[in-house]
């Protein structure tokens, strides 16, 4: 098959750019052909098609006001990104368009090529996050409150809670696309939308899609197979006697809405460093973590030689470093700050580490960050909330905890410092088995494929 992807970002910014170019490895090697529509930029990987990516646009970053109102207009609608998929068309002849995150920067304009209406080509799309009925894309809003007002598809209720980076203005404009989307009937156009959690399936078809939503959860190429094997770690007990510390790790944005200061708190007071932190936790997802532990009580602290890697940088990091600095020199020595890492480095920190952890407050859909962990057979300690629940089989692959509630993870970071290394072995083959059954590319590919067969005859596939 020629196969069209299509994401706005060419080079490997975050987790939709990883679905992204696995998609595309998963497919050359089963043989298929495969072209690419993306957006210029001065990281992005080298491409024949390149030819055909539209200019460069930056909602966010520094420039003109000029320049900003001048760019407004292309953020709801695109003629050059029309216009050069067109001639993209005109010399692939695609048999599947499928795309990926492609709102502001490419717009859902590409859909409105000539080509598209002298010939019938399928287009699938895949749902990194909540766009389709969320005008900031995360559902939470101004107040970092997780919020379904827009469900209704009146987006109005972003400009009332400034849920575009606390702006009313840039809310408005996020709004007007929402509103133009919907009149445009720009989502009629896509033929199946492919749900990587069935929590996402599950809002998708609350907010409009019933009967156009797949839930294919991500998958991890064979090279990433290969790197997790190569990095996991079965012998962390044995490390351990030797010397090394057991560490528990998160990896990523340093952001509120990654739960990075929450995550911080429960392991200072985990660790009886700190005074108690209170917080109720977020809804979102059925949570299978208990409200206590029969392992841990409130009079336990965490061993001595238990520390926290902490792997990425963001907007949050000044404020770990003053609540790590407020809570002493032994914080100071077990709160690790390792800044951003990537490839094999990045990969052994989490072979290593004894738990990952996911601590989101928003609805997380299906997190690169939680497969890896489990490839490398390392165990996660995951929020309730959105898509992070179906990643973690309670006392198998990891342990739950309430979302945004410190006291929970803190008993939750008590109860995996008490697991011993019998149980340790049984729950690292947990995670292997959990990757093998759901998550090898040959398996992806081979649904994904029926999904591009469906979509071309206009059928939802059943049973998923």
């Amino acid at each position: 098959m020629r196969i069209l992807l299509v994401n706005k970002y060419f080079y490997r910014k975050g987790g939709a750019e990883t679905y992204f170019f696995a998609l595309a490895e998963g497919l050359l090697a089963l043989g298929h052909e495969v072209a690419f529509f993306s957006m210029q930029h001065p990281n992005n990987e080298s491409s024949y098609w390149s030819k055909y990516f539209v200019s460069e646009k930056d909602y966010v970053g520094d420039i003109s006001a000029f320049k900003k109102v001048q760019e407004a207009s292309t953020l709801i609608y695109s003629f050059e990104a029309r216009r050069k998929f067109e001639a993209l068309l005109e010399e692939f002849k695609p048999d599947v368009i499928h795309m990926n995150n492609v709102h502001r920067q490419l717009t859902l304009s590409i859909l409105d090529a000539p080509y598209l209406k002298k010939h019938h080509v399928p287009v699938v799309y895949t749902a990194h996050d909540y766009i389709l009925l969320c005008p900031a894309y995360t559902m939470v809003n101004g107040r970092g409150e997780v919020c379904d007002a827009c469900l209704d598809k009146h987006f109005m209720h972003a400009v009332k809670n400034a849920c575009v980076k606390g702006s009313r203005a840039k809310s408005a404009l996020a709004s007007m696309e929402a509103g133009f989307l919907k009149l445009h009937h720009s989502y009629d156009k896509i033929d199946l939308i492919i749900a990587p959690s069935e929590f996402m399936k599950s809002k998708l078809e609350e907010g409009g899609f019933a009967g156009k939503v797949v839930a294919l959860q991500n998958f991890l190429t064979d090279s990433q197979m290969e790197m997790a094997r190569k990095v996991a770690n079965t012998h962390k007990f044995e490390d351990a006697v030797d010397g090394k510390r057991p560490y528990f790790l998160f990896f990523g944005r340093l952001s509120k809405e990654k739960g990075i200061l929450t995550l911080v708190r429960a392991f200072l007071k985990a660790a009886g460093l700190t005074a108690p932190y209170d917080s109720a936790g977020s809804d979102g997802a059925v949570c299978r973590a208990t409200e206590s532990s029969e392992a841990a009580n409130d009079k336990t602290i965490l061993p001595s030689n238990w520390d926290i890697h902490i792997v990425g940088d963001g907007p949050e990091r000044l404020e770990i470093e003053r609540l790590v600095a407020d809570a002493g020199s032994e914080a100071a020595s077990r709160i690790q700050l390792l800044g951003y890492k990537s490839g094999e480095d990045l990969q052994r920190e989490v072979g290593n580490a004894r738990f990952s952890v996911l601590s989101s407050e928003w609805r997380e859909n299906m997190p690169y960050s939680g497969l890896e962990s489990l490839a490398a057979q390392t165990p996660i300690i995951g929020a309730c909330i959105g898509g992070i629940p179906e990643l973690v089989v309670e006392g198998e692959t990891g342990f739950a905890f309430k979302s945004g509630n410190v006291d929970d993870l803190t008993k939750t970071f008590l109860k995996a410092s008490l697991v011993n290394e019998i149980n340790y072995q049984s729950m690292q083959q947990a995670c292997a088995k959990y990757v093998d059954k759901r998550c090898l590319q040959d398996r992806y590919i081979k649904q994904l494929l029926d999904i591009y067969e469906a979509a071309a005859n206009g059928i939802t596939p059943m049973g998923r």
